[in-house]
C-alpha cells in the first residue's frame, strides 16, 4: 500500500474528501516524526509503538576494498514494534 492508497482508504472509510484525508494522513506522519526526533515514544494502542533506538558504533569492511576496515559511527534509528491486536490481524 502506498501513501496515495492509504489516503484513498481513509477518505472512503471516514466519508471525507481526499484533500481532507491527505491533510489528516500528512499531519499524523508529521506528528509521529516530530515526536521521534525529540526521542519520545509514540504508542498507538491496538496498532503498535514507534520508538528511537540507538545503534552502537562498529567496525565494518569497505566493499570496494575488503582489506580495509572502516569505523561505522553509532546513530539513532526509528523502530516499530507491532501491538498484539495488529499481530492477531496478520496471523
Amino acid at each position: 500500500m502506498t501513501k496515495a492508497d492509504l489516503i484513498n482508504a481513509v477518505a472512503k472509510s471516514a466519508g471525507i474528501s481526499k484533500k481532507q484525508a491527505n491533510a489528516a494522513v500528512a499531519s499524523t506522519i508529521e506528528a509521529i516524526g516530530k515526536s521521534l526526533s525529540k526521542g519520545e515514544k509514540v504508542q498507538i494502542v491496538g496498532f503498535g509503538t514507534f520508538e528511537v533506538r540507538a545503534r552502537a558504533p562498529r567496525k565494518g569492511r569497505n566493499p570496494q576494498d575488503p582489506t580495509k576496515i572502516i569505523n561505522i559511527p553509532g546513530k539513532r534509528v526509528p523502530a516499530f514494534r507491532p501491538g498484539k491486536a495488529l499481530k492477531d490481524k496478520v496471523r
